[in-house]
């Protein structure tokens, strides 16, 4: 009974399968890892490094709960600032995105936990709507913020078109990769 943190939605614990807490311990690395180091090895490959990013988001979707989400969520945008490659000598204005990343990212998540989890909605249903609300919410913070001057117009498209497309390509092969656990998993 989790009475302490009944402030939390019960679908941030659900799971598509059940998990040890070792496999999602090792699966939570795994994704943190991935996802945060991507930007150091590829480098300002945007459409692949996104694409990755938020494969690595909806897996932790299915398969984690609770805090063990929050590497997952936090760490992609973090390593894409410490690597100063995606956006070059504009790196430093992605300082100001960071809240707004972060919470983009958790909007994906919990579409995809409370949809495809708790509400037994259709899994792609799930990712295009967690895809169009994190790029709505993406978009017009990028945009909010390069009204007040600080981000550089670059922001809009890679907050916009491109965050669309990687969530949609990342999700996808998340469900293409959740099905092939799962049937090794289950079976």
């Amino acid at each position: 009974m989790r009475t302490e943190y009944s402030y939390i939605p019960d679908s941030l614990f659900k799971q598509e399968y059940a998990l040890s807490r070792a496999q999602e311990y090792i699966e939570m690395i795994l994704y943190s890892v991935v996802a945060f180091s991507l930007p150091f090895i590829l480098g300002h490959e945007q459409l692949l490094v996104g694409s990755v990013v938020n494969c690595a988001l909806v897996l932790a979707a299915l398969n984690l709960r609770g805090a063990r989400l929050l590497p997952v969520i936090l760490l992609p945008s973090v390593g894409v600032l410490l690597a100063g490659m995606v956006f070059g000598l504009q790196s430093a204005s992605l300082i100001y995105m960071l809240p707004f990343i972060w919470l983009g990212n958790t909007m994906l998540v919990f579409a995809v936990k409370e949809l495809a989890l708790s509400r037994k909605k259709n899994r792609l249903a799930a990712l295009g709507a967690g895809a169009f609300a994190k790029t709505a919410f993406l978009f017009s913070a990028a945009f909010a913020l390069l009204s007040l001057g600080l981000v550089p117009v670059q922001f809009i498209t890679a907050f916009g078109i491109f965050q669309l497309a990687t969530a949609l390509c990342g999700g996808a092969a998340a469900l293409g990769m959740q099905e092939v656990k799962r049937r090794f998993v289950i079976a």
